[in-house]
């Protein structure tokens, strides 16, 4: 490939399937492209599983193409099956447009919009789906859709083959996202379409329907679905999703996630997840055993940097610097923090009750199997008995006590009246 765009991602690692990548190289080495990512608008964040995308569209911007985000919450009032095995739950109008407002709000961190050549734009396919009477829909689109190609999809499949119930309204997602990519066509010219792997029929879906209606040439790009060692689907903590707004996730607990990462995780991060150049992180990857944990720093702050700015992220490495090192109390302002009224604890509260208040555990049992495997510390100091009480005593030096599990979870705790 000679078009600096597709080298650089696929040095990075951002390819995974790609319609026709020899014209596509062709035609991003003569021109601008303008390219576009889509997402429904189901929660109020995107997650860390988003992220793959965000960061190469960014990289299609700083190489000089111009990106388009577009927000849906046309689709989202039907729900994609793609990756799921069941039904996803019916918004009302409300939820969406707060919902479509903070996501809004997340991709301006990434992305540069304006008027610029290449500055990004939004666009909302409620505009083009909102007086689209479903008759005409039928008429003009639907004999362009054949039953026996929307079989094969591999949404309809995994939910067939899983005897789980398709309803007819999300059947109907792949035609309205074909019609997405149609529209942006006609209107901007926009002739390439980024997402994750799980979209791939719905991007040659939409390629076959733009060549059907005006015979354009238009492109499809995924990128692989990133796992952890574990197996684990990347995004996906113990308990939930890691998400990219702080009223969702800490700064603290994002920038730990980076910073615990696998050490076999740690060099395609930095290809993926940061800015850095090709030829410093070729540099870094030649770190091994302590050095390595420095690297894994670079990729934590990187990434905290971008999201949460200059001064969350050296507040919070500061604060797990702190803990690291075990050198104290100080820098500890970034902690993800719970309050304990000094009411409740004048006669004690029973530690294994605090670690569940503080979602350190998901439960008494969990918070016992916890302290009996040695998990569990107070201001540096191993809880061994399962009985211990949390009592005002331990807040009259600070007014305030860390727990920890292990080295990578940290609580503190604030006594308030």
């Amino acid at each position: 490939m000679k078009s600096e765009f597709l080298v650089e991602s696929q040095s990075r690692g951002f390819i995974h399937q790609a319609t026709d990548l020899e014209s596509l190289d062709n035609y991003m080495s003569n021109k601008v492209v303008i390219s576009y990512l889509g997402f429904d608008v189901t929660a109020n964040s995107l997650h860390i599983g988003n992220l793959v995308q965000i960061m190469w569209l960014r990289l299609l911007q700083r190489m000089g193409h111009k990106p388009i985000i577009l927000l849906g919450e046309g689709t989202t009032k039907i729900g994609d099956p793609s990756g799921k095995d069941s039904t996803r739950k019916i918004l009302n109008d409300t939820v969406i447009r707060s919902n479509l407002d903070s996501i809004k709000s997340i991709i301006k961190k990434y992305i540069t919009f304006g008027d610029g050549k290449n500055d990004g734009i939004f666009v909302n396919n409620t505009e083009w789906f909102s007086d689209l009477k479903y008759i005409d829909l039928l008429k003009k689109f639907g004999s362009l859709f054949t039953i026996n190609n929307m079989m094969n999809f591999e949404s309809v499949k995994r939910r067939l083959n899983r005897n789980y119930p398709l309803t007819f309204l999300e059947f109907n997602y792949m035609i309205l996202q074909s019609i997405d990519f149609l529209y942006l066509n006609s209107r901007f010219g926009c002739a390439l379409q980024i997402a994750g792997s799980d979209q791939w029929g719905n991007i040659t879906s939409g390629i076959d329907l733009i060549r059907k209606v005006n015979g354009n040439k238009v492109f499809g790009i995924t990128s692989p679905l990133i796992t952890l060692v574990s197996g684990d689907k990347m995004g996906k903590s113990v308990k939930n999703s890691v998400w990219l707004s702080d009223s969702k996730y800490s700064v603290f607990n994002f920038w730990q996630y980076w910073r615990n990462i696998d050490d076999s995780n740690v060099i395609p991060f930095l290809k993926i997840f940061t800015d850095l150049s090709l030829q410093e992180i070729e540099k870094l990857s030649f770190c091994k055993g302590e050095e390595l944990n420095d690297v894994k720093k670079i990729l934590a702050d990187s990434v905290t940097r971008i999201i949460h700015g200059e001064s969350a992220c050296s507040e919070v490495s500061k604060s797990a610097t702190s803990i690291f090192n075990n050198i104290g109390n100080s820098g500890l302002e970034g902690l993800p923090s719970f309050n304990l009224r000094s009411s409740i604890v004048t006669k004690g509260m029973p530690v294994i009750d605090v670690l569940q208040s503080s979602e350190l555990s998901s439960s008494r049992s969990e918070s016992r199997r916890l302290i009996r495997s040695g998990s569990i510390k107070i201001d540096s100091v191993k809880v061994i008995d399962e009985n211990t009480l949390i009592c005002s005593e331990h807040f009259i030096k600070k007014g305030f006590i860390v727990i920890s599990l292990g080295k990578k979870r940290h609580v503190r705790l604030n006594l308030v009246t």
